[in-house]
């Protein structure tokens, strides 16, 4: 059985490693509002990760064709989401790094990666290239095994977003008023070319 959790913990840290849409809003997170609070944001996508585990790992494949079928419905909320996202964040004004973290606004980073990830069809895909790439034995054979697989992968993710988030908090003490403006520029870039490239593949089969 604990050869199942730490194998689970090795899914959820390689689905969650890759830079993203996601990546982006924790850093900024963590340079704007400290570590705590790009952690609460990184857990957003560390539940949906450990969902999409669940129903590769537990072989669900009444959910995987229903996510199938409405592909392009996910692609439409999660591409319009990140461009409504980078609006946002391109007007923002620059943060000063001496204020104290921003408690009210943990929930609604929360909720904001916890939509990215969940409505990116790459996640799952990512999630499926990994257990692939692991073998058929890292599929659970039992419901105990199965749990500790699930919990594997998100205590996996989430590993991944303390790593983030703590390396960049470290750098706050560096920013200024500028440099918090222009990463917001930069970010707010990423996001909508992010979002552009799901929703182009809405009119342009194969562009995403």
């Amino acid at each position: 059985m604990e050869v199942a959790f730490l194998r689970g913990v090795a899914i959820g840290f390689a689905i969650a490693a890759p830079i993203g849409p996601v990546g982006i809003l924790c850093i900024r997170k963590a340079l704007a509002d400290g570590r705590l609070a790009a952690i609460v944001a990184g857990l957003g996508a560390a539940l949906a990760d450990a969902i999409f585990g669940a129903v590769v790992g537990l072989g669900l494949t009444a959910v995987s064709a229903f996510l199938a079928h409405h592909e392009v419905a996910f692609k439409l909320v999660g591409g319009a989401f990140m461009l409504i996202l980078g609006a946002r964040t391109w007007r923002a004004a620059a943060i000063s790094v001496e204020n104290g973290e921003n408690g009210p606004g943990m929930w609604r980073d929360f909720l904001s990666t916890f939509i990215i990830t969940i409505t990116n069809p790459a996640t799952i895909l990512g999630v499926m290239g990994v257990f692939a790439a692991i073998g058929t034995s890292s599929r659970p054979t039992g419901l105990a095994q199965a749990w500790l697989l699930v919990g594997g992968i998100f205590l996996g993710s989430v590993l991944w977003w303390l790593v983030l988030s703590t390396t960049a908090s470290a750098a706050r003490t560096r920013l200024t008023p500028d440099r918090m403006r222009l990463f917001n520029h930069i970010s707010a870039t990423v996001l909508i070319g992010f979002a552009i490239v799901v929703l182009g593949s809405l009119v342009i089969p194969g562009f995403f």
